[in-house]
């Protein structure tokens, strides 16, 4: 049997506006009827991966910035979008690793809890391929990859129709500070780290790429049509 395909969309450093329009633009070829721009053979969608431009927050469903606290925010020079993730408030900027898997969880054979499960144990593959151990994943509400009380890995989706948005934000040598402006995914008496803060040098994001690749298709089991470009 043939593994499923995912078409690799590779962005560079990208403004997140940017990559929420591309994202919404695979979701309504995923999400299309069969006949107009529907996915053939074994392909399942799109995984989409950059590295935010600029300072952003991003509030979940369930909220986590009032609009004093946007405000206070957008005043600090970044950004403030409302999402329709899961989850509270977190913060993306220059040095993380966005990755937006866009993809028809039918054609991966896979269960929503399985899928975000599996993207944490992606998250924890890269650190360990990197030398970095003792990352784990955690019960809900601790969604995502600790180091201890130290989250290294946010994971947000949203899935309608089978069909997956969103998805994690790695540190990689991302500028910490922000993060002290919110209470990151609403847990109070929990850190956030980064891969260059424990490994103690500079890892940029794409370094990284290539084996956060390879954990993704060990963890889906699924190859890689080409890589490509946004137009």
């Amino acid at each position: 049997m043939r593994q499923p395909a995912v078409q690799l969309v590779w962005l560079n450093r990208m403004p997140y506006a940017e990559l929420l329009a591309l994202q919404e633009r695979w979701l309504r070829r995923l999400q299309a009827k069969p006949g107009t721009a529907a996915l053939s053979g074994t392909e399942a969608g799109a995984l989409l991966l950059c590295e935010p431009a600029g300072p952003v927050y991003t509030a979940g469903l369930r909220g986590g910035l009032t609009p004093e606290a946007a405000a206070r925010l957008r005043a600090l020079g970044a950004e403030v979008r409302s999402t329709g993730r899961g989850g509270l408030a977190t913060f993306h900027g220059p040095g993380q690793l966005l990755c937006h898997p866009v993809l028809d969880l039918r054609r991966l054979g896979l269960r929503l809890r399985t899928y975000v499960a599996a993207l944490e144990a992606c998250a924890v593959r890269l650190c360990e391929l990197q030398g970095l151990h003792g990352t784990r994943a955690r019960p809900s509400p601790y969604t995502g990859v600790w180091l201890g009380e130290r989250k290294i890995c946010a994971i947000g989706v949203r899935c309608g129709r089978h069909i997956t948005s969103h998805g994690l934000a790695l540190n990689c040598s991302t500028d910490l500070t922000w993060f002290e402006y919110i209470v990151p995914c609403g847990l109070v008496g929990t850190g956030v780290t980064s891969l260059s803060k424990e490994l103690q040098r500079h890892i940029t994001v794409d370094e990284i790429i290539p084996p956060f690749l390879e954990a993704f298709k060990e963890t889906y089991k699924c190859t890689f049509i080409s890589e490509d470009s946004a137009n």
